[in-house]
C-alpha cells in the first residue's frame, strides 16, 4: 500500500494487527495498537486499509481506554 497517511487505522497483513499509522521510519511503517502501546514497524507492502469494521474496533478501543484515563 503506497501512500499511507498518519493517523489511518491499517491492518498489517502479516498477522492481523489492526494499528493506527503514526509515521515512517526509513522504509518501514510505524504502527500503534487501538488504545495505545508500543509502536512496530511494518513493511509498507504488508500494510493494507482497515475494513471498516476493524476501524470500528479500532476506534472503540481509543474510546474505551480514553474512558479509563484520569
Amino acid at each position: 500500500m503506497t501512500g499511507v497517511e498518519c493517523g489511518r487505522y491499517v491492518v498489517d497483513a502479516r498477522d492481523g494487527r489492526v494499528g493506527r499509522v503514526m509515521g515512517r521510519e526509513g522504509p518501514y511503517v510505524q504502527l500503534r495498537p487501538p488504545g495505545g502501546g508500543r509502536e512496530w514497524d511494518c513493511p509498507p507492502d504488508s500494510v493494507r486499509a482497515a475494513m471498516p469494521r476493524e476501524e470500528l474496533r479500532g476506534r472503540v478501543a481509543e474510546l474505551n481506554q480514553a474512558s479509563r484515563l484520569p
